[in-house]
C-alpha cells in the first residue's frame, strides 16, 4: 500500500512514517518541517493535489497542536485557530476532489466546545464525515518528541527529571488522563486502515489505552527511574481540559488492544530518549 502521511515529522506521524516502512508499505512524507512547499496552509498546493491523486490511502495526522502548555498558551489565538482552518480546508478540498481513502486524527476532546482545539478537531470531523473517511479520537499518546516547543507532559517529565532531578508541575497533578504508547497507536491506525471498508461509519473509534492515570502519578513513576528526582505539585488546577471526563467508546477492541500499559511505556520512551 502507498500512504501518504500528512504531519510525518509530528509525534504520531513520524512513529507511523516507520511503523508503515517497517511493515512493507511505500510512504511518502509531508510535514512543514521537511519544506515550505509542504505547507498545508497554501491554497491549491499542487504537491499535495499530486500526492492526494496517486496514493492508495492518506494518514491525515497535520495540526497545530501540543501538549496542555502549549494548548494554553495559543488554543485562543487568532493565528491557531486560522491554521487549523485553513490546513483543513486545503486537505479535504483535495480529499474530496480525488476521493481517496483516508483517516483524519481528532481527539477525544472533540466535544468540549469551551476548547478551540477541540471545536477544530469537531469541524474536522465533519468533512471526515460527509467524505465517508474514517475518523479516529487520539487520547494522549506519548512516543519520542522532536519540537519540544510542543512538547507533552510525559516528554516534559522525563527532561526534567533527567536534566535537573525536579519535576516541578504545571499542576496539582489530580487531573486524570488515559495515556497510550505512540507504537501501540501506529499499530491500531494501519489495522484500522487495513478494514477500511467494513467499518461503520456511525461507531466512534477511540485509540487509548482505557486505563486512567493521573499526572500526579505520571511524574512518579518517571521519578522512580532517575533516582533522587523530587516532584513538585503546583496548586493550579487543570485548565485546558477543566477536569472533564470522556469514557471512551470500547468499539476499536473489536480490532486492536494495545500492549503498553504506562509504566512498560514510559520505561521504553526513557530507553528511546537516552
Amino acid at each position: 500500500m502507498h500512504c501518504l502521511v500528512l504531519g510525518s515529522s509530528g509525534q504520531v506521524g513520524s512513529a507511523l512514517t516507520t511503523y508503515l516502512k517497517n511493515s512493507g508499505h511505500t510512504v511518502s512524507e509531508f510535514d512543514i518541517v521537511n519544506d515550505t512547499t509542504q505547507d498545508l496552509r497554501i491554497h491549491e498546493n499542487h504537491l499535495l493535489d499530486t500526492l492526494v491523486a496517486e496514493v492508495d490511502f492518506v494518514f491525515f495526522l497535520a495540526f497545530d497542536v501540543g501538549g496542555s502548555r502549549y494548548l494554553a498558551q495559543y488554543q485562543d489565538t487568532f493565528e491557531f485557530i486560522d491554521n487549523n482552518t485553513a490546513l483543513m480546508l486545503n486537505t479535504f478540498r483535495a480529499l474530496k476532489k480525488h476521493g481517496t481513502p483516508f483517516m483524519f486524527a481528532s481527539s477525544q476532546m472533540s466535544n468540549m466546545s469551551y476548547s478551540s482545539y477541540g471545536r477544530a478537531k469537531a469541524l474536522g470531523e465533519s468533512y471526515a464525515r460527509i467524505l465517508n473517511g474514517i475518523t479516529v479520537k487520539f487520547w494522549n499518546v506519548y512516543g519520542i518528541e522532536h519540537d519540544l516547543a510542543k512538547s507533552h507532559v510525559i516528554t516534559d517529565f522525563i527532561l526534567k527529571a533527567k536534566n535537573t532531578g525536579i519535576i516541578d508541575m504545571l499542576t496539582d497533578g489530580t487531573e486524570e488522563r488515559q495515556f497510550l504508547h505512540a507504537d501501540d497507536c501506529c499499530r491500531a491506525l494501519v489495522t484500522l486502515a487495513e478494514h477500511y471498508t467494513h467499518i461503520s461509519r456511525d461507531q466512534e473509534l477511540h485509540i487509548t489505552s482505557f486505563e486512567w492515570t493521573t499526572i500526579l502519578e505520571i511524574a512518579h513513576i518517571i521519578a522512580a527511574e532517575f533516582p533522587r528526582t523530587k516532584v513538585i505539585p503546583a496548586t493550579a488546577k487543570d485548565v485546558v481540559q477543566k477536569n472533564k471526563r470522556n469514557e471512551a467508546d470500547p468499539f476499536i477492541l473489536e480490532y486492536w488492544k494495545p500492549t503498553f500499559d504506562i509504566r512498560s511505556g514510559i520505561k521504553d520512551i526513557i530507553a528511546k530518549m537516552a
